[in-house]
């Protein structure tokens, strides 16, 4: 029964992972480059993937409370507690502090940032801000995927255990 249990959430756990890993891709390497190819201006499109990057981000750190939470007892998952972590950390960072520093970047040039000056101090800072969410939802993205790995590996090592017969009870 408990090991059923243990097997029902880490199954959960490797749909959410899996379901959120999806979507990160599918943001990143579909849905911006799509929005800056076909719609008629940079802010707009930009406008478009800040809409869809809060939901990513949020629904992140989510799962990463579910793969810590899913840990414990943490000495038997240490990695997958830490990989769990660095997804919550990371996703949280790229909302709470880069977004928030975008918003106000954005706000104080007072017009699209692809308007402002190439050396406009505002332009520099809105890039590297920009650069900053890329780096942080491309660790969480490993991150995730490190948990999603570890869940599965310990998914395979429990169903042999259940295959093993054991010796004493048999004789």
């Amino acid at each position: 029964m408990i090991g059923e249990r243990a097997i029902s959430s880490s199954a959960i756990l490797v749909v959410g992972l899996s379901a959120w890993l999806g979507a990160a891709v599918l943001a990143a390497a579909v849905v911006a480059p799509a929005a800056f190819a076909v719609l008629p201006t940079r802010s707009l499109a930009g406008a478009l993937v800040g809409r869809v990057l809060p939901v990513l981000f949020y629904g992140g750190a989510v799962i990463g409370v579910v793969a810590v939470l899913l840990g414990r007892p943490w000495a038997a998952s240490p990695a997958r507690l830490v990989a769990g972590a660095i997804m919550i950390a990371t996703c949280l960072a790229a909302q709470l502090i880069v977004a928030t520093r975008i918003g106000r970047v954005r706000a104080d040039a007072g017009r699209p940032i692809d308007e402002l000056a190439v050396g406009d101090p505002r332009r520099t800072a809105f890039g590297r801000l920009h650069g900053a969410s890329v780096m942080l939802l491309g660790m969480a993205a490993v991150a995730g995927g490190a948990a999603l790995v570890l869940t599965l590996r310990a998914m395979a090592v429990a169903g042999t255990r259940r295959e093993i017969p054991n010796s004493l009870s048999e004789h």
